[in-house]
């Protein structure tokens, strides 16, 4: 009997400090985002996408394109100065467990297993200006697919840093209908290797 309760107030307790750790992860992210439209521009791109795909009309089309490219670039340039603010915090505030559920206290107990949200920010937004460059020359379709991907994959890691691989994965699922491994199967093999070496995936 004390032992069934000992272990029940231990799962209990270890669920509120997992519940906890993560609460702080959201807000000091969501603090340094508030600042941003990063999300908003992100939907705007794929709305966008979508549009200048479906529009028949070639001026109306090349139209769009121009107006598309605009907003990459203030996309792009505020998830670079994203990143440089958050050099503000505390370097360890922005570890995160890679392993795939979320567990209290894992980057203490486990630091080999963790990536640091900076460093895997500046890989996404290294995809993302090599997507816009465009040196492979991919067709307005492809570069709005890989740009699509390489958007998704920030996102992921975003929400990663705050919850779980898991919980990140199952929220693409459901918002997007993406599979992480689509997703990873998207982007660009420059960003898929930096990222794989960042996160041991």
């Amino acid at each position: 009997m004390y032992v069934l309760v000992f272990f029940t107030v231990l799962a209990f307790s270890l669920q509120m400090r997992n519940a906890l750790e993560q609460r702080r992860r959201v807000l000091l992210l969501g603090h340094f985002l508030r600042r941003y439209r990063i999300e908003t521009l992100m939907q705007n791109l794929v709305d966008g996408y979508l549009r200048a795909l479906g529009e028949s009309d070639t001026e109306r089309r090349a139209a769009i394109w121009t107006v598309l490219d605009q907003t990459e670039t203030q996309l792009l340039a505020q998830v670079q100065q994203l990143i440089a603010d958050m050099g503000e915090a505390d370097p360890r505030q922005w570890q995160a467990s890679t392993l795939g559920l979320g567990l209290p206290l894992a980057t203490h107990w486990a630091p080999q297993s963790t990536f640091d949200l900076r460093q895997l920010l500046r890989v996404h937004a290294d995809g993302m200006a090599a997507v816009m460059v465009n040196a492979e020359g991919l067709s307005p379709r492809d570069r709005a697919y890989r740009l699509c991907a390489e958007l998704l994959l920030l996102q992921h890691s975003c929400h990663w840093y705050c919850k779980s691989r898991w919980v990140a994965s199952a929220r693409m699922l459901a918002r997007h209908k993406t599979h992480y491994a689509q997703l990873l199967g998207a982007v660009s093999p420059a960003t898929r290797s930096s990222y794989a070496r960042l996160t041991g995936i």
